[in-house]
């Protein structure tokens, strides 16, 4: 007969799995990057008006046109978009977040499952899950420093000046989504950390005490 076996470190491991999945999910998607420097525009009668900051992601951006923000998708063709709109090391960096979060959305999967399942193949499912989820970490680490290595792109220069570098923005500066992509490869590594622990709650004394008295549901918080 199975066991529902749920512990309160087992239990934040699934929250903190789930929270940076989303976390780095939701930076990639935002193109608030790199926030470009405040532009004037000056009307009819001289007056000087402020359009608001053009802003960048690692694949789409934002800027204004015609009096309006316009955000979009600038690799239209997807990876053999040209370098100078989409650069190369941005594609790689592209390339890395999604392997992490696809890796991510499997350990998921994995971490919901670890209520019901506690092994496969006679291998702690816990374990297993925390090894895979430091590889997604470090798949988000490449990804972010590729990301600033392309801080010397055509496409970077443009936006914020001539003196934008590899690791140096120029006139520009970090936007939320960078903040947020950080949060949740810290929270990542965290949980990949907290995998052990999880797996030695559920593994417990006290966990094997409520199942040799045939309880089916083990809640141990």
């Amino acid at each position: 007969m199975g066991h529902v076996i749920v512990t309160s470190v087992s239990l934040l491991w699934i929250l903190l799995t789930v929270i940076s999945s989303l976390a780095v999910f939701y930076a990639l998607f935002t193109p608030k990057w790199l926030i470009g420097p405040q532009r004037i525009s000056y009307g009819e009668n001289g007056s000087a008006v402020a359009l608001g900051p053009p802003s960048v992601g690692v694949f789409n951006r934002c800027t204004r046109m015609d009096g309006e923000r316009s955000c979009g998708i600038f690799a239209m063709d997807g990876l053999s978009t040209d370098s100078n709109v989409f650069p190369t090391l941005w594609k790689i960096s592209l390339v890395f977040f999604t392997l992490g979060i696809t890796v991510m959305a499997f350990t998921a999967m994995a971490a919901l499952l670890s209520c019901c399942i506690q092994s496969v193949n006679k291998k702690s499912i816990f374990t297993v899950t925390g090894s895979v989820q430091a590889l997604a970490g470090l798949f988000y680490i490449l990804g972010i420093v590729m990301y600033s290595a392309g801080w010397g792109s055509a496409r970077v220069v443009r936006l914020c000046g001539p003196e934008s570098q590899p690791f140096y923005l120029g006139d520009c500066s970090i936007g939320w989504s960078v903040y947020s992509a950080v949060f949740g490869i810290l929270l990542t590594l965290i949980t990949a950390s907290l995998s052990v622990y999880a797996e030695k709650t559920t593994s417990s004394d006290k966990v094997s005490e409520h199942v040799e008295k045939g309880e089916t549901l083990v809640c141990l918080l």
